[in-house]
C-alpha cells in the first residue's frame, strides 16, 4: 500500500483508548480500526478534520506516503 496511516503513533503519543478517540471523532471504533489497519478505501474530509482536531495534529501527521517497490524499479 502506498498510503501508510499513522493513527496508531498519534494516539499513543496522547495516551489515547481507540474508543475514546472513536467517540470524539464520531466514528464507531471498528471504523476506526479499518483507517488503522490500512484497510479503508477512502476518508471524507469531514473526517480527517475531525481526527486532527481531536489529535491536535496536521494530515501529514497521520498519512505518509510511500512509494510501492515496483513502481520505484521502473
Amino acid at each position: 500500500m502506498a498510503i501508510v496511516v499513522r493513527i496508531d503513533v498519534e494516539l499513543a503519543r496522547r495516551k489515547m483508548s481507540v474508543g475514546e478517540f472513536a467517540e470524539q471523532v464520531g466514528l464507531t471504533p471498528a471504523n476506526v480500526a479499518v483507517l488503522k489497519n490500512g484497510r479503508a478505501k477512502a476518508v471524507r474530509f469531514a473526517t480527517l478534520e475531525a481526527m486532527c482536531r481531536v489529535l491536535e495534529c496536521q494530515p501529514g501527521d497521520l498519512l505518509e506516503y510511500v512509494p510501492d517497490e515496483s513502481l520505484v524499479q521502473r
